[in-house]
C-alpha cells in the first residue's frame, strides 16, 4: 500500500443449511422433545445476484484504493510535489497517512458497507482460514480485487502522466535483499491482520475498526517504505505492475503478504469461540447484506446459498 522505494525511499461450515436459523417459541408445546437452543446469529440467505454486486463493491473499492494509494504517492513522492522541501522521513509519513485515511474512507463507503472492504487478497484469505468466507467467496473476492486493481493502475497512468513515471508508476520493488523483503512483508502484513482480527473478534471494537487502520498502516508506510514500498496487499502491486509493464519483483508482493496472513489466521483458529471474528466485514451496517459469515446482527439479507 505504501510508497515505492525510490529515490526517497519510498466447525463452521458455509456449505451447510443456508436459512437463518431462529430460537424455539418458547411458548410452543414440547412433546417429549428438548427446546431447541438459541441459534448463533447467521444471515438469511443472500440472492445469487447480489453475489455479483457485492463482488462488483469489491472490485470498485480496490481500483479505488489502488488510485488512491497511488495517487497519494505521486502527490507527495512525484516531481513537482508541493513537499518536495520537507524530509524524506516526513514525507513518507504524511503519504502513509493519506493512504491510512483513504483505506479507512473506503471501508465505510456504501461499497465498503456491502463487500467489508477486504480490498486485498491476503485478507480475504486469512478470512477464509478462520471459516469467515466460503470458498465461493474467495474465488469471487480476489478475482475482484486483482481485476479492480489493475483498473485502478490504469487509471493512475492515465491521469498523472509524467508524474506517475516520476515515483516508478508506484511500483513496489525492494531495496534490501530478496528474502529479507519477503519476511518484512509477511511481518508487516501479519501485523495488520492480527490488529484487523483483534477488533473485529470484539463486538464493541468492530466499529472501531476504520479508524485503528489509519494509524497502522501509517506506521508501517513510514517505517516500511524505504525497504519494500510497504505492499501488504497483491493487488496494490499488481494493480501499477500491469500498468507499466514491470513485473520484476511482483511475486515476492504476492507470496510475503500472503504467508504472512495465513499464518495469523492458522493461529487464531486454535483460539476458543469467543475469541473468533465476530464479523468478516471490516465495517458491520447491519441494514447491508452479507455474504460473508457474521454473528453481528444483519437485518438485510444474509447469507448466500
Amino acid at each position: 500500500m505504501g510508497a515505492p522505494p525510490t529515490g526517497i525511499a519510498p466447525p463452521r461450515s458455509f456449505d451447510g443449511p443456508p436459512a437463518l436459523e431462529t430460537l424455539a417459541h418458547r411458548d410452543a408445546p414440547v412433546s417429549g422433545v428438548a427446546m431447541a437452543a438459541p441459534a448463533q446469529k447467521s444471515p438469511e440467505p443472500v440472492a445469487r445476484r447480489l453475489n455479483w454486486l457485492i463482488w462488483a463493491a469489491e472490485g470498485a473499492g480496490t481500483a479505488l484504493l489502488v488510485l488512491g494509494a497511488l495517487s497519494a504517492i505521486a502527490l507527495v513522492l512525484g516531481t513537482g510535489s508541493p513537499l518536495a522541501g520537507w524530509s524524506g522521513s516526513a514525507r513518507l509519513l504524511l503519504t502513509g497517512l493519506l493512504v491510512g485515511t483513504c483505506v479507512a474512507l473506503l471501508v465505510v463507503s456504501p461499497l465498503g458497507r456491502l463487500s467489508g472492504a477486504h480490498l486485498n487478497p491476503a485478507i480475504t484469505l486469512a478470512f477464509w482460514v478462520v471459516r469467515m468466507a466460503s470458498g465461493r467467496d474467495v474465488i469471487g473476492y480476489v478475482g475482484a480485487q486483482l481485476l479492480g486493481a489493475v483498473a485502478g493502475g490504469l487509471t493512475f497512468r492515465w491521469l498523472w502522466g509524467g508524474v506517475a513515471l516520476s515515483v516508478g508508476g508506484g511500483v513496489t520493488h525492494p531495496t534490501i535483499p530478496i528474502w529479507e523483503a519477503l519476511c518484512l512483508e509477511a511481518g508487516m502484513t501479519a501485523l495488520l491482520v492480527v490488529m484487523i482480527f483483534l477488533f473485529v473478534s470484539r463486538e464493541r471494537l468492530a466499529r472501531w475498526t476504520p479508524l485503528m487502520l489509519i494509524p497502522v498502516l501509517a506506521v508501517l508506510i513510514w517505517k516500511g517504505s524505504p525497504y519494500t514500498g510497504t505492499s501488504l496487499n497483491p493487488a496494490r502491486s499488481e494493480g501499477p505492475a500491469v500498468a507499466f509493464a514491470d513485473f520484476a519483483d511482483l511475486w515476492l508482493y504476492f507470496l510475503g503478504p500472503i504467508l504472512g496472513a495465513l499464518v495469523v489466521a492458522m493461529a487464531w483458529r486454535q483460539r476458543d469461540h469467543a475469541a473468533q471474528p465476530k464479523t468478516a466485514k471490516l465495517f458491520h451496517d447491519p441494514t447491508y447484506p452479507c455474504s460473508l459469515r457474521s454473528e453481528l446482527e444483519v437485518k438485510g439479507q444474509g447469507r448466500m446459498e
